[in-house]
């Protein structure tokens, strides 16, 4: 069963969609199964599974975590520059950061939990992480000692103007998001998979309790979501930020009793080794033969390790191909490899469905790669598009107006309409043209979504210009452009129709070229890719922000959006898009879709797995 999610927000297929937004891996068994005597011993000891008894403390844990991290995610903007008084370019570096690490953390989380200290502790204790790092936030936005001053924009028009953050104020809030991130990589990679353990996967009521549970798990993402961009944005923007991350914390703190009070109905599964851990041996395996001449094809001057598989553990075999052929070494037996008992050393030989395995990952890297760049320009979505919404007019009617972090909420709404519309109307169409299930390619889908992406960035650009040129010739006070901050809405429906085709898309081929206990690190590479793009968006912010301008002139990002040029900015987010596409059609032309593979049969304990293939 594969467990992993990455953020995306729509709803197409609950079980893909909730890997995208985090990454989970799973523990590995060995392919080799255990002696007869100890299979029975600890099938006798099993304990029954907890099912739904233990669903509300699993749920309502990850629901609040969720709630407050996206909570604080969606308006943190807004945060930074109005009450940390930050200039856009330090907002959007702070944020930039802070998600790349976030993104990254669930891997670190997802070993630990995997090969030392079982997934229960490791929930646990990123919970309380969690927890410290709301109340150390709600602690900086209550305490006036651990905030800047405030500054009144009548008094300072101008950002960059109001004194700022001391070292201290800055290092109580990395500190509470640090505690966030560590949080989130212990609690994002095992929320799932430890639900998945509550169910008895070998029954008919359990399956159908498994995927009940996806459902309902991105029923609630989707609900934190709405919540996240419209409550608790609301709070925080016209209440209190005192109050908006008070709610979030209050709620986690909530979440760790309900989560402790199951303990007792839980089964826990104990760790047992990471799936990282076989690739790294099979690297290592075909570096110590890296000498070794392989056999050619015909020749019976060599043999291949490729014992029968688990059935329970590998639904699929993968034959031995010659892609990335010098792996092969890693699977070539040579004297001493096996034992008389039948063991063997891992960091010397390698299984056939091992060094396949570990193909499928270098295989997919490039295409993986390419989602860095489109990323970065979602990455804008939650940065600057909320620096331009500060600088429209944001009223809906005479009394309310719309929270400027809320605005990224027409990317959801618009997966939500088209996704249905595609798989309805669209796909059926384009089915009966090219004859091909899904109506176009995986690849070919995942192009679109590039091509969507640099499409909104240059859309943006336009838009951006019509806003500064409006606030120039119609300047206010406050440099806030006459115009509805609805014009924003083409940029950001265009950006979700590149989620709804590119990050779908993506999903879709990891899980088609994936073996089936190989989904869940797969899919994490989405996470890292969104790692990535945070880490990249950031730099490229501070090259434009340090090389341009000069002579008298802001820089493109300057302080005050209405005196720089942050259309230029979008332009050059679509120009590496352009590139992005053109490097993406280039691998793409070259891949080659996993061939057919063969299934396994199940093996009984007592087998011998000795075999070797010629």
């Amino acid at each position: 069963m594969e467990e992993t999610v990455m953020l995306p927000r729509s709803r197409r297929n609950s079980t893909s969609l909730i890997r995208l937004l985090y990454c989970c891996t799973k523990s590995v068994p060995e392919t080799e199964p255990e002696p007869a005597a100890k299979v029975g011993n600890l099938a006798n000891t099993k304990k029954k599974p907890g099912g739904w008894k233990a669903m509300p403390f699993i749920l309502g844990n990850e629901t609040f975590e969720r709630l407050a991290t996206f909570g604080l995610l969606a308006n943190f903007t807004v945060y930074l520059m109005r009450e940390f008084h930050m200039t856009p370019v330090s907002a959007s570096n702070v944020i930039s950061i802070w998600f790349g690490t976030s993104s990254f953390a669930p891997l670190v989380g997802a070993f630990i939990s995997d090969a030392y200290v079982g997934r229960f502790k490791t929930i646990a204790f990123a919970s309380f992480a969690s927890l410290l790092g709301m109340l150390t936030l709600t602690m900086v936005a209550w305490h006036p000692a651990l905030h800047p001053l405030q500054c009144r924009p009548g008094d300072h028009p101008q950002p960059g103007q109001c004194v700022g953050p001391n070292a201290t104020q800055l290092g109580f809030l990395l500190t509470g998001l640090g505690l966030l991130s560590i949080g989130g990589g212990g609690i994002r990679p095992c929320s799932i998979p430890f639900g998945v353990d509550q169910f008895d996967a070998t029954t008919d009521e359990g399956i159908r309790g498994i995927n009940s549970f996806f459902n309902w798990y991105y029923m609630t993402f989707t609900v934190v979501l709405l919540i996240s961009l419209t409550l608790i944005v609301y709070i925080q923007d016209s209440i209190s930020w005192v109050l908006g991350f008070g709610i979030p914390t209050v709620l986690m703190a909530c979440s760790i009793v309900l989560f402790l009070i199951g303990t007792r109905i839980y089964v826990h599964v104990k760790p047992k080794g990471s799936i990282l851990s076989g690739i790294v041996q099979v690297l290592v395996a075909a570096y110590k033969k890296r000498k070794l001449k392989l056999p050619v094809e015909g020749e019976e001057n060599g043999v291949y390790y490729d014992p029968p598989l688990m059935k329970e553990i590998v639904l699929s075999k993968l034959p031995l191909t010659n892609k990335f052929r010098f792996l092969n070494k890693a699977a070539v037996v040579m004297e001493d490899d096996l034992q008389p008992d039948v063991s063997r050393d891992k960091w010397r030989l390698s299984s056939i469905q091992e060094v396949e395995e570990v193909k499928c990952i270098i295989k997919i890297i490039p295409i993986w790669a390419s989602g860095i760049v489109s990323f970065t320009s979602m990455v804008q979505q939650g940065t600057f598009t909320v620096s331009q919404a500060l600088k429209m007019d944001r009223h809906l009617g005479p009394k309310f107006q719309i929270p400027a972090g809320s605005i990224t909420i027409i990317s959801m709404i618009t997966i939500g309409l088209w996704l249905p519309v595609y798989d309805r109307i669209i796909v059926p169409s384009l089915q009966r043209i090219t004859k091909k299930e899904g109506g176009i390619t995986v690849l070919q889908r995942i192009g679109v979504g590039i091509f969507f992406s640099i499409l909104a960035m240059i859309v943006a650009g336009v838009i951006e210009r019509k806003r500064k040129l409006t606030a120039l010739l119609l300047p206010n006070p406050l440099g806030i452009a006459p115009m509805s901050v609805m014009w924003l809405a083409p940029q950001l429906i265009l950006m979700g129709f590149c989620e709804a085709f590119y990050m779908i898309g993506l999903i879709e081929l990891f899980n088609k070229e994936f073996p089936e206990h190989m989904r869940s690190i797969a899919n994490s590479l989405i996470s890292c890719s969104f790692g990535g793009a945070s880490y990249l968006s950031s730099l490229v912010v501070n090259v434009v922000h340090g090389v341009t301008g000069g002579h008298g002139r802001p820089d493109w990002l300057a302080n005050d959006i209405n005196t720089g040029s942050l259309d230029y900015f979008y332009y050059l987010l679509a120009g590496m898009g352009v590139v992005n596409f053109v490097y993406f059609v280039y691998f793409a032309c070259r891949f080659r879709y996993k061939g057919t593979v063969q299934p396994t049969e199940k093996t009984s304990p007592d087998v011998e797995l000795s075999s070797v293939r010629q």
